[in-house]
């Protein structure tokens, strides 16, 4: 069988799949975080931005699942970047989790807005506030987290320059970095440069998006046939043996369990799915360009 558990730079075991909370609305999110606690997922990726915690919290809460079986992710938004707002901002998502402590603490992304109580402060013309904090001051902030209110810290939507930037200050090495990874945006090289330096990936939207033509693609299918298994969890197996974390979202309680029933891909097919991902064109889904007008991956140069 692929990976279950995959270990950080702290030494903790982080479970191999989780269930991604992004786009879940809060009363879709409690019933999706139920039906995978009682499935056997361990793992559960949420964020401050979502606006879900409250309900995933409960979830987690009502599952009667022990809270010391369990790995619980939450991100850092972009409005509480300056070192002096990031400890609060860890208290907020702590208390809407009704948690005492999340094993993973993620800045969001490498992009800090004007620290104001809209989430995505605009001025007059609807053009996005940023502020001039530095993701080096604020992951230092993060560096200063008591352990007892997150076990680790890490990174999302970080590129190799962003890494390399953060390398030349920072007093502990990122646990995760979180970023986009599914068949068309298969990032070898960052993949390649997060494992060099202990560094977990995770990989969000690890199907590329709900209408995927991977999930009907004809080779995908017969692989699916083949381990009686289903197109979601053939690319999500796929993502496991790359030697990374998954997070697939859904709220449907029959995907969210088929998810969770991956498989062990032989090499031969393993290279299958690697040649068919080639011949693909570049696709990213998530690029901040396009709402917020900034250039996060350094693509529109």
């Amino acid at each position: 069988m692929p990976a279950t558990t995959f270990k950080l730079n702290t030494g903790a075991e982080i479970p191999a799949l989780g269930l991604g909370t992004w786009q879940s609305k809060p009363n879709e999110v409690y019933d999706a975080v139920i039906t995978a606690l009682k499935n056997g997922y361990k793992h559960i990726d949420t964020a401050f931005i979502y606006g879900n915690e409250k309900e995933v919290g409960q979830a987690i809460k009502d599952s009667g699942v022990p809270r010391s079986e369990l790995f619980i992710t939450t991100k850092l938004w972009n409005n509480s970047h300056r070192p002096e707002d990031v400890e609060a901002a860890l208290d907020k998502s702590l208390e809407l989790l009704g948690l005492d402590y999340v094993d993973l603490y993620l800045m969001h992304w490498p992009v800090a807005f004007k620290p104001k109580s809209d989430l995505i402060p605009k001025d007059a013309d609807g053009k996005v506030l940023f502020d001039d904090s530095d993701i080096t001051e604020t992951y230092a902030a993060m560096e200063k987290l008591s352990k007892e209110k997150t076990r680790a810290i890490g990174v999302s939507n970080f590129n190799i320059a962003n890494l390399e930037k953060l390398a030349k200050t920072q007093k502990i090495v990122p646990a995760v970095n979180q970023v986009e990874l599914h068949p068309y945006l298969p990032q070898d090289e960052l993949v390649k440069y997060c494992q060099d330096h202990d560094i977990l990936v995770t990989a969000y939207s690890p199907l590329g998006s709900t209408d995927s033509p991977f999930l009907n693609d004809t080779t995908v299918a017969k692989m699916a046939e083949k381990y009686s298994s289903t197109p979601a969890s053939i690319l999500i197996s796929w993502g496991l043996k790359r030697g990374y974390a998954v997070i697939p979202k859904s709220v449907t309680p029959a995907r969210i369990i088929s998810n969770f029933k991956t498989v062990e891909l032989s090499q031969e097919d393993f290279e299958a799915l690697n040649q068919l991902v080639k011949s693909e064109e570049a696709r990213r889904i998530v690029d901040p360009y396009n709402f917020w007008g900034v250039d996060v991956f350094g693509e529109h140069n």
